[in-house]
């Protein structure tokens, strides 16, 4: 895949006073702790002076940003107000009145833009699922009937649906779709010409999860929001908003079934997360986009999930800021360069072969459990092809792995990246979801007859593997 042009100037980590050693200090217990990364890149003064990518994730390549989505749409709302189309005072009921119900609670007329943003609207938990099962052809009118429980502005709680009310607020109050908006007003100011969207049955976009960008694409936008909104000679988003929606606004609480977690305790601003060092976009499974003025910092992480929530940021507070302005040798710098090339998650071990089963197999699906990818009872076979195997998994997906090397197919249009070998007569292969955080491990037992498609992290939308490889992208097509 191309590498699209670079957004940010290059150079290194010794030039711009961040010690080498430090961010390999940090790979190294993100490493010992199994923590998955999938990229990772360090912007100080402006430059982007330590990147790299996990093959087979690679630099041109897009990754969902899950809840990360909710910091741009919090910029979109700010272009909306600062156009004088919006406030933070408009209340839900005024701007979107046929999505009221009947008999809609005097607390829920009274939620402004406000209150979206910071997440004080009042419900104690998270209220989508309930707003969507309430009116699944419409959010809007389900988020006000989930009845609330607090008195609005008086607590934080985190909850999808606000930031989904949010964006269907800005497309009707600018008459565009939040992609075209962002496209327009940020994205392609920004050089940034790739941004992909998870969308509803609707056709519209979540709001608060679904956009995909390149690690690059949201390192720069964590150095537009450093600048104050400014890019080049340029002002797209005003400072007063990036201000505004950076600082905080309500203390954030600890749930019941969460471990310590120290930065997220430090508040909640516009749809952004303070940090113990300045903020963050923070997305399920290690989507990070941190940005530390202090230190003129943004340090952008896509990850799998896998040790993320227990360890990040707090690696980049104890080992990466010591390491900033004090003593540096670019000795240490090509060090790191060339780890950084040579980042990669290794195939599926094995031959190419099986032992003593025939080179082809069959199989189906054990009654599905819930992280499976496919349904019970699909059938899988695996043939040989090009010096590794073409999958088919049902009627519809077709997929190329190699052996011993990444190949990549679009089955349904959207490109999955995947890898096999034969471990005595099982097949064993990953299927990377290549432009999420997910990938699937097939096990085929030809003698018995069965397999397994389980995933890595089950996706929140959906775990039906056809969802997330057909194209245009909609993983909630019961939803609108």
């Amino acid at each position: 895949m191309l590498t699209p042009p670079a957004l940010l100037p290059r150079s290194t980590p010794a030039a711009t006073g961040v010690s080498s050693r430090a961010v390999a200090a940090v790979l190294d217990r993100l490493e010992e702790r199994s923590v998955e990364l999938h990229s990772v890149m360090v912007v100080r003064h402006g430059h982007v002076v330590a990147e790299g990518w996990w093959a087979p994730y690679s630099a041109g390549r897009p990754h969902l940003l899950y809840s990360l989505t909710k910091s741009f749409t919090s910029i979109a709302v700010g272009l909306a107000i600062d156009d004088g189309l919006l406030s933070l005072d408009d209340r839900v009921v005024d701007v979107l009145p046929e999505h009221v119900p009947a008999g809609v609670s005097d607390q829920a007329r009274r939620i402004t833009v406000h209150h979206l943003l910071s997440m004080t609207a009042g419900h104690r938990t998270d209220s989508l699922a309930e707003a969507w099962e309430l009116e699944p052809d419409d959010l809007v009118k389900g988020f006000l009937r989930v009845p609330f429980t607090e008195p609005e502005g008086t607590g934080h709680t985190y909850d999808n649906a606000t930031t989904g009310v949010l964006a269907r607020m800005v497309e009707r109050v600018t008459g565009r779709g939040l992609p075209e908006l962002l496209d327009d007003r940020l994205f392609k100011p920004m050089g940034v010409d790739h941004a992909e969207w998870d969308r509803l049955a609707s056709g519209a976009v979540f709001g608060f999860h679904g956009l995909h960008l390149t690690t690059e694409a949201v390192a720069a936008f964590g150095e537009l929001l450093l600048r104050g909104g400014r890019w080049g000679d340029r002002q797209l988003v005003p400072r007063a908003w990036v201000d505004l929606a950076t600082r905080r606004h309500i203390g954030t609480r600890r749930l019941d079934d969460a471990p310590p977690e120290p930065d997220g305790l430090c508040g909640y601003g516009y749809q952004f997360w303070m940090s113990r060092h300045g903020y963050r976009g923070d997305g399920h499974l290690g989507q990070l986009c941190l940005v530390v003025p202090e230190h003129d910092l943004v340090v952008v992480i896509t990850a799998g999930g896998i040790g993320q929530p227990a360890e990040m940021p707090g690696a980049l507070w104890d080992l990466l800021l010591p390491g900033l302005d004090g003593p540096v040798d670019a000795r240490d710098d090509e060090v790191l360069a060339e780890r950084l090339r040579r980042l990669s998650f290794t195939p599926v071990p094995g031959a190419a072969a099986p032992a003593t089963a025939a080179p082809s197999a069959a199989a189906t699906i054990e009654a599905a459990a819930p992280d499976s990818a496919l349904p019970g009872g699909t059938a899988v076979t695996v043939e040989p092809a090009d010096g590794g195997w073409r999958l088919r998994l049902g009627p519809a997906i077709e997929v190329a792995a190699g052996h011993g090397a990444w190949r990549e197919s679009a089955p349904l249009g959207r490109p999955v990246v995947a890898a096999g070998a034969w471990q005595g007569d099982t097949f064993v292969a990953d299927l990377f979801v290549i432009t999420t955080p997910h990938r699937v491990r097939l096990v085929v037992d030809p003698a018995a007859g069965t397999a397994l498609a389980t995933w890595n992290a089950v996706p929140l939308t959906t775990a039906d593997l056809e969802s997330h490889l057909r194209s245009p992208l909609m993983t909630r097509p019961d939803v609108a």
